[in-house]
């Protein structure tokens, strides 16, 4: 029997999922079918459940009478595909406008709690990132890498052009410092597509900190980025043998991709809020040791030919500073 489309869309009464078809959504799968579907296994998504109780619990009415455990679920599912809410919504046996409040309701749980789950390392957290880095490409001191991924958004009504980035898609441009385990330790998810990564930096907390503060240790980044004590990029044009050594292991240990994203179609309030959502899951997965699904296509780094805008800072600290790493390591 078929039921007309816009009847089931009126069937605000109608939710398909019970504790029962959640139950049966997670056994029916195997570890690895879940990994593909949600992005998390079993007791993984017990963990999120019971972390975000208590943020969604009291949103019941407003996310369609939906239990914590629904809602977890069709949250994750639009993460892991970034499909449609209508297609996550037949796929879970939920109505359109309930995904809509669930994924809404969620993002902006999870996001509440990125400083709980994104932070720069700190005392012995830095020796580990050193090693660790060293161990991945040969690069010494290194604490971070740095850059920004456009995540595409549908265009916003309001001050659209801003958010055109130079391929012209609308885009926001969000900065990523990951370590060499590919944990997110400092995030800024606010700039529209058309401002340039440099800029990002410019204005980020974590800019003041480090230029007040420098940090016993460097972060890499590419040519996109100026040249400053604490952040190298790599020579533009390799004039020795050393040098040549140099940007191949600040490739190798800078070009990890960040796993966590997936292509939006949203405002720009709500996608920042999806991204700051996927970053947080991005380290619970990767500190559980969860594995990335080969599938899981993140948006890539526009990359910029362009020379980073001027900084006031002195950049010839930040020439001596990788002249001295090649002479001493390369």
């Amino acid at each position: 029997l078929a039921i007309p489309y816009n009847t089931l869309n009126t069937m605000e009464s109608l939710r398909l999922l019970t504790s029962n078809d959640v139950e049966d959504h997670i056994c029916q799968y195997t570890t690895e079918e879940l990994y593909v579907r949600f992005r998390f296994g079993k007791a993984d998504i017990e963990y999120l459940v019971n972390l975000l109780r208590p943020k969604l619990q009291h949103r019941t009415q407003r996310s369609h009478g939906l239990s914590v455990e629904d809602q977890i679920l069709i949250a994750l599912r639009f993460y892991a595909c970034g499909t449609f809410y209508q297609a996550v919504g037949d796929y879970m046996g939920v109505v359109k406008s309930a995904v809509c409040d669930v994924v809404r309701d969620v993002s902006i749980a999870l996001a509440s709690l990125v400083n709980e789950f994104v932070s720069f390392p700190k005392d012995n957290q830095i020796a580990q990132a050193k090693r660790s880095f060293f161990l991945l490409g040969n690069m010494p001191n290194t604490i971070g890498a740095i850059d920004c991924t456009h995540v595409h958004i549908q265009a916003p009504r309001e001050n659209e052009w801003e958010f055109i980035n130079r391929k012209g898609r609308h885009s926001i441009n969000v900065q990523l410092v990951c370590d060499a385990d590919l944990i997110i330790t400092n995030c800024v998810v606010k700039w529209p597509g058309s401002v340039h990564d440099a800029r990002i930096l410019r204005e980020s907390a974590l800019y003041r900190d480090l230029q007040t503060n420098r940090p016993d240790g460097i972060i890499l980044g590419d040519s996109a980025y100026p040249l400053l004590p604490w952040l190298m990029t790599p020579f533009l044009t390799a004039n020795t043998p050393a040098q040549a050594r140099f940007n191949t292991a600040h490739c190798r240990a800078r070009c990890r991709r960040f796993a966590c994203l997936n292509y939006l179609r949203a405002e720009p309030q709500k996608a920042c809020n999806i991204t700051l959502a996927c970053i947080v899951l991005h380290n619970i997965a990767t500190k559980g040791n969860v594995p990335l699904c080969a599938d899981n296509d993140a948006p890539e780094p526009l990359g910029d030919p362009n020379q980073p805008p001027a900084f006031c800072q002195n950049e010839q600290t930040g020439l001596a500073t990788r002249d001295a790493i090649v002479r001493h390591y390369f």
